[in-house]
């Protein structure tokens, strides 16, 4: 894969592009609380403006940009208090506007689940990506895909391309952080070591077994997240009765500026996850601590963890205690070095300023032959 530098990028090597983001707006971008697609969004928005792009951003109405804002909602829909709103006619009437207005750019860079933008934009495939966040294996995505195959898509991990191994993939470009964002903490608090789970309090992450983990190795544990209406039964009946508020203890949704003291100040984070995690944001906001993971062997997990350097990655209960002795003695400059060199938000940018001059190349080739 090329990489653009900013001189190359502002010398003529690359113009500057006319790059148009459309966020989900579930969130806001970046969001208050939990949401890493918005996130990545809010990272890699700045990012281009910064190189010297013209960015746009559809987006809620309380997102903080320095792109243009085009707000298509008010507020956010999760944290709208209003009883009756609607995902779906939310995010149609947002992408009619960005439809209306398509001519203004020289790539729409989508940002959506499940295809719902397909259909709108099937007769300018070509200026067009999608970065799926999500899984990729529901039964219904591949035959939609089979419908709209010109579609150029990135992937966020190699992982994430199973469920659908034969789409338009133009490449895969694993997130970043902006290298300033965590200030890392080399060593964790000495007082009281714990280790922290971050994530969503669902089935799926298995913070069950981060609590098994951090009892059978002795350690108190903290859990920060974020409790979904569809996850509250298994919150109930799976954890809520293990929380004693002193070896395990929940400390709620952490907020975005509580997250460095939160994953520095900890032994480790512990990543358990019982499904094909598209990439895991959580562990690469650790390895900005310098704070080492122990991650279950599932979806891109192998991918973001080097075994021995930034953690571990284990298939067994067994296997995640009795790696909690070794993690405790990874060197988190180390950590944070890794972090510095594979997931920065400046890297991740560059590889998708790549990426769109290779679509707009490729574009131009075809309409001249």
């Amino acid at each position: 894969m090329v990489h653009f530098d900013i001189s190359d990028d502002l010398s003529g090597k690359c113009q500057p592009m006319k790059i148009a983001h459309v966020a989900p707006l579930h969130e806001s971008v970046p969001p208050r609380l939990y949401g890493g697609t918005e996130r990545i969004v809010s990272y890699l928005t700045e990012g281009l403006v910064e190189l010297g792009h013209d960015v746009t951003l559809f987006a809620s109405g309380d997102t903080r940009t320095s792109a243009k804002l085009v707000p298509c909602r008010e507020r956010a829909l999760r944290l709208d208090p209003s009883p009756l709103k609607s995902e779906t006619a939310a995010h149609l009437s947002m992408l009619s506007e960005v439809r209306t207005r398509s001519q203004e750019f020289d790539i729409i860079h989508f940002h959506l689940s499940h295809f719902l933008h397909f259909s709108f934009f099937e007769h300018m495939h070509e200026r067009t990506v999608t970065t799926p966040h999500g899984r990729l294996d529901y039964v219904d995505l591949a035959p939609a895909y089979e419908r709209f195959p010109r579609f150029p898509m990135i992937s966020v991990s190699g992982s994430q391309r199973t469920g659908l191994a034969d789409a338009n993939w133009l490449a895969t470009i694993h997130h970043g952080l902006p290298t300033e964002l965590y200030k890392p903490v080399f060593e964790p608090s000495p007082r009281e070591p714990y280790l922290a789970f971050l994530g969503r309090m669902s089935r799926d992450k298995r913070p069950d077994r981060a609590i098994e983990i951090a009892l059978r190795s002795g350690l108190k544990l903290k859990l920060a997240a974020k409790i979904g209406d569809d996850d509250r039964a298994y919150f109930r009946k799976m954890v809520e009765p293990l929380v004693d508020g002193d070896r395990v203890d929940y400390v709620g949704e952490i907020e975005e500026d509580k997250k460095a003291e939160f994953l520095g100040k900890a032994a480790g984070l512990v990543f358990p996850i019982d499904w094909p995690e598209p990439f895991g944001l959580a562990v690469i906001e650790a390895m900005a601590c310098g704070t080492p993971v122990i991650g279950w062997k599932s979806g891109a997990l192998p991918e973001i963890v080097e075994q021995g350097v930034t953690g571990f990655i284990v298939d067994s209960m067994q296997g995640a205690v009795a790696s909690v002795p070794d993690l405790l003695r990874l060197d988190r400059r180390r950590v944070r070095a890794v972090f510095e060199r594979r997931f920065s938000a400046k890297r991740m940018t560059r590889d998708y300023v790549s990426a769109y001059a290779r679509l707009i190349g490729a574009s131009a080739e075809a309409r001249a032959s």
